[in-house]
Parts: structure tokens; C-alpha cells; sequence
């Protein structure tokens, strides 16, 4: 297998990048060793692909990093909120840096033809048989994250500090850090200055970050609600209260909060992404089930949509007559994730000196979600960087012809695998480095 060289003082030579200096902090002592490590890297990402593990289901995903972990001298704590990993590696005085990774995945199955596409069906939650893909990258996630620990235990005299390395569980659920915080992340372990992840991105070109300060991806709250109507024969409604169409008005109606009572300049989102009720041609059923995904970036926001949506649901279900209230339940609620801004600037500061400040690049925010933003909600400031995945050419292409790219969730979903994992470990050791204290 043929490898991209890494010179001594910048990384950007060695993935044919534009623009880039010697770092003023000067990491490049510490990723001189990536060269040597890639080839092992590589065979991990190839191995974490093809053997992937659903939400809550990340046993043995999360004994391989532990293991890995403790190879390198770190103190590893296993089943920390679930399937959790949490490894220190303390090393004089200087702060405390969290670097996390995710490590689920999604029940998608793989169609991107890779020699080592992945085969592995798990059950669900319902038992039912699903096949299984890193669709999101974590695997890449992981692989950058475990590369990150490498290099940086091997290189403890250019360092102070303490490191807590989190594997987390249960991302696509967006409960995995919420769990590992209330099962005592920051009182069982050093409490961190600063938290640091990347993310990959299939809208970049691999060998480039984006940054985004502030809030850079949203609230993602889903809602299930039940409207209640008096079923009949469809020959003579005027016997009954008909939900159908009550769920056709109250649809209709949700879309006006975001056009009609939001302000313009507060992105908010109120998609009905799933509506089942009624079994046959001539039957006004009982019930009618709406599913719906919100998304906000600031609380007030999300607090209006909240409040907004129960009081147009219960207007339609009064409004036609229904027999009682309907049910509104919310669920699954990751919340906003907030890049600290002087934060950001630091560590866009500090890949920029060694990427190059043409490969990194500030994105905007996006509708997405990531329970990332518990860590920082939960008082360290944080930071989420997006590592480019698309091989330059064909991102370039693309650009050109209009061509959509196979998104993060799709079963073709597929990264430039060496470009996006040397660039992954060099911003995430880079953003270390920069946190860390000095000899």
C-alpha cells in the first residue's frame, strides 16, 4: 500500500495543499511520527469499517479502543454510561484537555462496493435483523482519536498537562454524552479546561478543516403526536370527527410558525416527517399519529417552537370538534452545539499555521445535530471541527457540475481514506498541542 509522505514542518506538502508555514507552537515534532504510525492506522479504520455496532450495542467496538488505550499507558475505564470509554493519561501540571470520539453506528446497509465494506447485521431495539454501516464516519472518528493518543503518549516531553480520552456510545441516539456525564464523566475523571472533537464533512475536500464559531448545529428535538377524532364509515362522516383531516389542517397550519411568528433572522425548522392513520378505503379511523423533527439553534427559539406547536395542535383538534386533547410527547432532544468563539480562534489559529490557511476554511452552520454540545453545556468551553472527506478531484468536479455528493447517512457515503485520516490526526493533535501546557 503506497503512503503520502509527511514532512518534518508541514503536513499541507504532503497532501498537496497550498499556503502552509511552520506552526509557531510547532507540533511537528510530535506528527513526524504519523508517517510511521499510518500504515497501523489505516488497518484500524479498515477494521472498525467492517465491524460496526449499533447504538448501545458498541461492546466490542469499545474493548477494542480500551485495549489499544491501555497499550499506550493510559488509565482506561470501561462502561462509563454504557459502553463508554474514558482513558487518562496525566502528566505534570498543566490543564486538562477532553478529546472525544463517537463510536456507533447506523442501521444503513452499505452499497459503496469497498473491498471492505461492511456485511454485519445487528437486531435493533425491536428485534428485528438490520444491517449495519459506518455511514457517519465514526469509524474515522475513532481511528483519528486513537491516532491523536498515539502520537501524543509518545511524545510526553513536549507536553504538560492531563489528557481524558472519551469513547462514547449511543451519538445517532444523541444520549451518549448525556449518559456518560450523569454517570459522574466530570467528577470520576479530571474535570476538563477545554473539549475538542472533529466531525467528518461529505461537502469538503479532503486535506481541509471548516470551522464554524458559535452555533454551529442545532437543536434536534423529535416530537409524537397523537389527535384523537371519532371514527365511522366513510360513506357517512358527518357521524364522526375525522383525524385524517384534522392532520391535514394542523400540517398545514405548523408551517406557518416558522414562516408567520419566528423572527427571519432565527433559523428554525418544523418538518412532519411521518403521518400513519387509518386502515381501509371506507373507514374514518379513531386516531392519527404525526411525527415530527424540529430544530433551532438558540433556546428561546426552541422554547417558541415548543410552545407554538402545542397551542396550533390543540387549536385544530378544538377547532374540529375532537372529543379530547391531543398527546404531544417529546423525545430523543440533542441540544445546540456552541464552538466557544475565542476557542475556535485559537485552534483555527493553530491548524491553519500547519494545514495552511487556504485548507481551512470558516463553513456555516447547519440543521444537523450532535450531542457533542452536552460536554460544553455542562460548563468547559468546547469546540467541533469538520475534517473534509471528498477526494479534492472529485470534490472539485462536483463543484463544478452541480453534482450532490453522497451525504453523511447514505449508504454510498465513502472518504478519501488516507487524506482524511492524516488530516483528521493532525488538526485533532494539533488542537492538543495548542490547549496543553509546554515543558
Amino acid at each position: 500500500m503506497k503512503t503520502l509522505p509527511l514532512l518534518p514542518l508541514c503536513l499541507a506538502a504532503t497532501l498537496g495543499l497550498p499556503g502552509a508555514a511552520p506552526a509557531a507552537t510547532n507540533p511537528a515534532p510530535v506528527l513526524a511520527g504519523l508517517d510511521a504510525l499510518y500504515p497501523e492506522l489505516d488497518g484500524l479504520y479498515r477494521d472498525l469499517h467492517q465491524h460496526p455496532e449499533l447504538s448501545l450495542q458498541e461492546e466490542k467496538t469499545a474493548a477494542k479502543l480500551a485495549g489499544r488505550m491501555r497499550q499506550l499507558g493510559f488509565e482506561v475505564t470501561q462502561k462509563v454510561g454504557g459502553y463508554g470509554v474514558v482513558a487518562v493519561l496525566r502528566n505534570g501540571q498543566g490543564p486538562t484537555v477532553l478529546l472525544r470520539t463517537d463510536m456507533d453506528a447506523l442501521p444503513v446497509e452499505e452499497k459503496t462496493g469497498l473491498p471492505y465494506a461492511s456485511q454485519v447485521k445487528m437486531k435493533d431495539d425491536t428485534g428485528q435483523s438490520v444491517p449495519v454501516m459506518h455511514a457517519c464516519g465514526h469509524d474515522v472518528h475513532m481511528t483519528v482519536w486513537l491516532g491523536t493518543a498515539t502520537l501524543l503518549s509518545r511524545a510526553k516531553e513536549r507536553w504538560r498537562g492531563t489528557l481524558v480520552m472519551v469513547g462514547q456510545p449511543a451519538e445517532e441516539r444523541g444520549s451518549g454524552a448525556k449518559r456518560m456525564l450523569e454517570d459522574g464523566l466530570y467528577k470520576r475523571f479530571p474535570k476538563p479546561d477545554f473539549a475538542v472533537a472533529v466531525h467528518n464533512s461529505a461537502t469538503a475536500a479532503a486535506g481541509t478543516i471548516e470551522y464554524v464559531p458559535g452555533y454551529a448545529l442545532a437543536n434536534v428535538d423529535s416530537l409524537d403526536i397523537t389527535l384523537h377524532g371519532k371514527g365511522g364509515h366513510g360513506a357517512y362522516p358527518h357521524t364522526t370527527v375525522d383525524p385524517i383531516v384534522l392532520a391535514a389542517r394542523t400540517i398545514l397550519s405548523l408551517q406557518t410558525i416558522v414562516s408567520r411568528e419566528k423572527s427571519p433572522l432565527e433559523p428554525a425548522v418544523v418538518t412532519v416527517g411521518s403521518i400513519h392513520g387509518g386502515t381501509k378505503h371506507n373507514i374514518i379511523p379513531d386516531d392519527v399519529k404525526l411525527q415530527l423533527t424540529v430544530r433551532s439553534y438558540k433556546p428561546e427559539v426552541r422554547q417558541q417552537l415548543f410552545s407554538a406547536i402545542e397551542r396550533v395542535v390543540n387549536a385544530e383538534a378544538q377547532a374540529a370538534g375532537a372529543p379530547r386533547k391531543p398527546e404531544i410527547v417529546i423525545s430523543e432532544g440533542t441540544p445546540a452545539t456552541y464552538n466557544e468563539p475565542e476557542l475556535t480562534k485559537r485552534l483555527v489559529g493553530a491548524v491553519s499555521r500547519v494545514l495552511g490557511e487556504p485548507n481551512v476554511r470558516e463553513g456555516q452552520p447547519v440543521m444537523g445535530g450532535e450531542d457533542f454540545s452536552e460536554y460544553g453545556l455542562a460548563g468547559v468551553p468546547s469546540v467541533l471541527l469538520w475534517v473534509g472527506t471528498v477526494e479534492p478531484k472529485r470534490h472539485a468536479q462536483a463543484k463544478a457540475s452541480g453534482e450532490t455528493l453522497p451525504s453523511l447517512h447514505s449508504p454510498l457515503f465513502a472518504p478519501d481514506r488516507e487524506r482524511t485520516l492524516r488530516t483528521g490526526v493532525t488538526t485533532l493533535t494539533t488542537s492538543a498541542l495548542e490547549l496543553l501546557g509546554a515543558p
